[in-house]
């Protein structure tokens, strides 16, 4: 049974699909049967890995309205035991045909469930904002990873999301748990970045990851390429820690087993 993560934050650029790719990118160098799930409409998940959405004949879309499981939209990678279920911007029109459909809430857990027992970690880049298709995420989830940038209005917002986490975790999903809060885009020469970050962790005390990614121009340049950042420059400091974030993940999901 895979451990299903949302990567969820309803901000857009704080490093969320950067941070979707590249984790599910280390859990599979560490030898994790891994699936990254698009599930945001941009479809940038997808094109990061190097899919051509041009050749896609099936998509999340499909899986969402019921007409094709979720294996049928798997594709591999060029990378060991990393696939990916691909999504087109199709997917935006999906979310008005959902809002009317039967179990609306519910359509991503059940195509999970179904291919679940073939991962070892299924990943969900979820959209920039608190929409439908985000509700479906967190129920299917497990564990929500929250990327908080270090700017000044960071925290803003976020209340909405734990809101909404709670009313999910009441109704629907009562195992649904934060797996961990990653402040991104740090730039510890920064007085702002470093006191962002001490206010990240008095916000969410012990939640945390002790890992940060820094701001780094090759973690912006991998995604044109269609690369993780362990392909396209492994020895930078991007690289290094969303390494290092993959090892902590591990960590707090099985307890140290690797």
């Amino acid at each position: 049974m895979a451990t299903v993560i949302a990567v969820t934050n309803q901000k857009g650029g704080v490093g969320k699909t950067t941070t979707a790719i590249n984790l599910a990118y280390f859990l599979a160098k560490a030898g994790k049967k891994t699936l990254l799930i698009d599930f945001d409409p941009q479809g940038n998940a997808s094109s990061g890995l190097g899919i051509d959405k041009s050749t896609l004949t099936t998509t999340m879309t499909e899986v969402v309205i019921g007409s094709a499981p979720l294996a049928a939209a798997v594709v591999p990678t060029d990378h060991k035991n990393l696939w990916v279920a691909p999504t087109t911007s199709v997917l935006a029109n999906t979310e008005v045909e959902l809002a009317q459909a039967d179990k609306k809430f519910s359509r991503l857990k059940q195509a999970i469930d179904v291919a679940s027992d073939a991962y070892d970690y299924i990943i969900i880049d979820s959209p920039p904002s608190l929409s439908l298709l985000t509700v479906n995420g967190l129920i299917a989830a497990k564990y929500v990873l929250l990327p908080v940038q270090a700017e000044f209005y960071a925290l803003e917002g976020l209340g909405q999301l734990l809101e909404t986490m709670k009313l999910v975790r009441k109704a629907m999903n009562t195992g649904l748990e934060l797996l961990g809060v990653l402040p991104t885009m740090l730039d510890s020469r920064t007085t702002l970045s470093t006191q962002v970050h001490e206010e990240i962790k008095r916000h969410f005390p012990g939640k945390v990851f002790d890992v940060t990614i820094p701001r780094n121009i090759r973690l912006a340049e991998a995604p044109s390429h269609g690369v993780p950042i362990g392909v396209y420059d492994k020895f930078s400091k991007g690289s290094r820690a969303y390494k290092a974030l993959a090892k902590e993940v591990i960590t707090r999901t099985e307890g140290g087993a690797a």
